[in-house]
Order: structure tokens, then C-alpha cells, then sequence
């Protein structure tokens, strides 16, 4: 058993943040993760790209997750903050998995963070003491050398799945009202791309891509994301080629000019904490992206000799189980732009539900310019202490999680838990007693735009 001020449970781009965030404000931290690197969605399942820094023309994310573009543009691991050429959000910003795993790393030595990969959660330390709310102490892992327990004086659930706080006793939702969640979908990219030869066809079909581009504007460099191919995709369907729930063409560039991401597979009518409907679906997408690679090579204009370049470690999961906190984000809260007192993170990214059981996919706006905020209170369970959450599976709607689960707003509420936690150590108080004003000022100075 060792003790820390801090124990972050789950290496993903929350944790990687919250991590960083306590240890730099003088917190001993311990960051524990079940894969053999970091970076979670945008490394093991490979979501890409970013999705959106902006809101309008103005930069609305700052602080350690513009940190990580910056110092990935320096690497050549991104080409920074790009127009999205399929006009679904302002801006997009791809980035390589391999080099983000390698920056979290180096990232994590420079803050003096301790480090444990390889490591599976078990289950929560919770001390129950008596007429007192339940405090969580800690958690036991599941390693190569047996249980590991690790004991801290604030957790912090970056799981994304609320694994620390279900196991905690802390109530948590999953889903819409029937609990239907948001499809999966396995991401893979194609190199060996010809995207010249792509853009010539949409200034030939300029009907075949949502976008603002004037025709003649649409060359490779200017396809940053397309969204469209309709009539390819409509034969396809029609002849059986291709039999997944999707109704559009959907990829992104990466930062290399031959290559794109593709995030199109579609399994539907799944419970992602589920072993078995989680294998289901994780069979199911694969033989998509092998389908979806035969339709590319055969009837994409570019594509006809593209390769593999690779599928993503696990399938990406847009939703699972959110906690009850402290306060509930809501659908309205979204898009009506609102702003708390207690603030710790923005966002300007539209409700985007992908239908859980087929086709289509809802998008619900913001006001152009607009952004809403995160309280604080959504990262601080209900009735539990010594214990924040990070990431998606934090206190939302079903609808609200539909925008706040995208990874810009999650850097930032892991950088808001790990400083808030720090702060929590050196005042000894609890986490739901931290002084916001100080947390705010705290993130402000540290790069955060709030």
C-alpha cells in the first residue's frame, strides 16, 4: 500500500490532465491506467480529430489541452487548429496517436507525476463511518504481480465509465430514459491516399459534399473533413455491399498528406458495461472496417490503392454511465449558452446524438458565438467524499452528454479536477469545499479560458 495527495484512476486525456494539473500545484500524484500508455479515446480508440477549440472565430479552450497542440505541432504530430471543410463545427484539430502517446508520457516525467500502467480497477477503498457521508480512500488494482492498493487523500474517477464512483456507491444514470446509449464505433485510418484525385471528383460532384467551399476551393489541403460521397454510398447500400447504419461518407485528414480517419462503423442497441454486448460489438465493428475498406478501395475516387494503416486498439464509446453530482447539466444549460459562478471548463460543440438504434444522427446548436459553461458542481458526487470525477461521466443529461463528452471539454474538466484536488490538500477541506473563486483564479492563471 502506498499514499499519495492525489491517485487519478484512468490515463485517458481527463486523467492525463487532472494528473498533470495536481501535480504541478504540489500535489503527490499517482496515475494509474489499465493499457501500456495513455491518451485512452484518443489513443487507444484512436477519436480523431479534436472537436472544436472555437467557438466562431474565438479560441475557447486553453490551459494544458492547447498545451498538448502546441508542444504536438512542435513534435509534427498535428497541424494545429484547421477550418472543418464539412462545416459541422469551426475547427478541427487532427493529431497522430503515436506521438500523443509519447508526448502524455514525457508530460507526465516533466510534472513528476508517479506512474502505473498495466493496471486493471478492482474496486474502491471506501471508509464508512458512522452517520457520516462515505469517503473513498483509495482503490485496489488488479496488476501483473497481483492486487496492488494504492491509498490517497482525494480520488479522482477519470474511467469515464464512473468504474471508481459506481464501485464508491455514488448513484449514477446511464443513457436516455429507456437507458439506451449512443452507438460505438471502431476508428481506422487509410493511408496511401490520393487526395487530389478525391477533390477533382467533389469539383466534378459538387452536390456530393456538405460544404461551404466554393467549388474551385475544394482541393486536397481545403478537405479537411468531408462529409458526403452520397451517391457512391447509395449504390453500395443498394447493391449489399455495404450493410452499416450509417447515411453519409464521413473522413478527416490526419497531419500527413496521404492519409485519412475514418469514423464510420455503427454498432447499435449495445450496453457498453456489458461484457458480452461489448465483445459483440467490438467483432461487429471489425468486420464493418473491413467492409467499409473494400468499399473505399473499389468506389472512392483516390482510395484505390489505400491501405490499413491502423484500427484502433479498442472500440470508441461515446456513452455510458454518468454519476449524480451535485449539479445536473442540462439539454437547456447547453443550448441557451449559460454560465455559473462556479465554472471550470467551456464548450461550443452542438448536442450531437447518433441514434442508438440505426441511422441518423440529431444535432441541436448553440447561437453562432456562443458557449456554455461547466460548473464545478457536475465534478463533485453526490453524498460521497474525497472523490471528483472527470471526463464524460460527469453529472449530465443523457442530451447534455451528447456535448459534453467531446475531448477538448474533457482536457479541461481533468485539468479543473486535478487543480481543484490540489487545492482541496494544501486548504484541508473537502472537495465539495473548495473555495471556486480560488479555482477559478487558479485555472485562469494556468491558461484556462474561462
Amino acid at each position: 500500500m502506498k499514499q499519495y495527495d492525489v491517485l487519478v484512476i484512468g490515463g485517458g486525456n481527463a486523467g492525463c490532465a487532472a494528473a498533470i494539473a495536481a501535480a504541478r500545484h504540489g500535489a503527490s500524484t499517482m496515475l494509474v491506467e489499465r493499457y501500456g500508455f495513455l491518451g485512452g479515446t484518443a489513443t487507444a480508440a484512436m477519436v480523431g480529430p479534436w472537436m472544436t477549440f472555437h467557438s466562431g472565430e474565438k479560441r475557447i479552450v486553453g490551459g494544458i489541452a492547447q498545451e498538448i497542440v502546441t508542444r504536438l505541432q512542435a513534435m509534427g504530430g498535428s497541424p494545429g487548429h484547421l477550418h472543418d471543410s464539412s462545416d459541422y463545427v469551426p475547427t478541427i484539430t487532427p493529431f497522430d496517436p503515436e506521438i500523443h502517446k509519447a508526448l502524455l508520457f514525457e508530460m507526465m516525467q516533466e510534472a513528476g507525476v508517479h506512474l502505473l500502467v498495466h493496471a486493471y480497477f478492482l474496486r474502491a477503498l471506501v471508509r464508512h463511518a458512522h452517520e457520516e457521508t462515505p469517503e473513498v480512500e483509495g482503490a485496489v488494482f488488479a496488476t501483473v504481480a497481483g492486487e496492488r492498493e494504492y491509498r490517497a487523500r482525494i480520488t479522482i474517477d477519470a474511467t469515464a465509465d464512473a468504474y471508481v464512483a459506481a464501485s464508491a456507491g455514488v448513484e449514477t444514470q446511464q443513457g436516455d430514459e429507456r437507458g439506451r446509449v449512443q452507438p460505438a464505433t471502431l476508428i481506422f485510418r487509410l493511408s496511401h491516399v490520393d487526395l487530389a484525385k478525391t477533390a477533382a471528383y467533389l469539383r466534378m460532384h459538387p452536390d456530393q459534399m456538405r460544404t461551404s467551399l466554393k467549388t474551385h476551393e475544394r482541393t486536397a489541403p481545403a478537405l479537411t473533413a468531408v462529409a458526403g460521397l452520397y451517391e457512391l454510398w447509395h449504390e453500395a447500400q443498394a447493391k449489399g455491399d455495404v450493410t452499416i447504419p450509417r447515411e453519409v461518407v464521413s473522413f478527416f485528414i490526419s497531419p500527413y498528406p496521404d492519409e485519412v480517419t475514418v469514423n464510420m462503423t455503427r454498432v447499435v442497441d449495445i450496453d457498453p458495461l456489458d461484457p458480452d454486448d461489448l465483445t459483440r460489438a467490438e467483432v461487429e465493428a471489425r468486420s464493418q472496417a473491413m467492409q467499409l475498406f473494400d468499399f473505399f478501395r473499389k468506389r472512392v475516387p483516390g482510395f484505390e490503392h489505400s491501405r490499413i494503416a491502423a484500427t484502433a486498439t479498442q472500440i470508441g464509446i461515446r456513452e455510458s454511465r454518468r454519476i449524480v453530482g451535485e449539479y445536473t447539466l442540462t439539454r437547456d444549460d447547453v443550448l441557451q449558452g449559460k454560465h455559473f459562478d462556479d465554472a471550470v471548463a467551456r464548450s461550443a460543440y452542438p448536442i450531437d446524438i447518433h441514434n442508438p438504434s440505426g441511422t441518423g444522427t440529431q444535432t441541436h446548436r448553440l447561437r453562432a458565438g456562443e458557449s456554455y459553461e461547466i460548473p464545478y458542481r457536475c465534478l463533485v458526487p453526490a453524498r460521497v467524499d474525497r472523490l471528483l470525477v472527470a471526463g464524460r461521466c460527469i453529472s449530465t443529461t443523457h442530451e447534455a452528454l451528447a456535448s459534453t463528452r467531446l475531448t477538448p471539454t474533457v482536457m479541461t474538466l481533468g485539468q479543473a479536477a486535478g487543480t481543484a484536488a490540489a487545492l482541496a490538500r494544501e486548504e484541508d477541506v473537502r472537495v465539495r469545499d473548495v473555495d471556486t473563486a480560488k479555482l477559478r483564479a487558479a485555472l485562469t492563471a494556468d491558461g484556462v479560458i474561462l
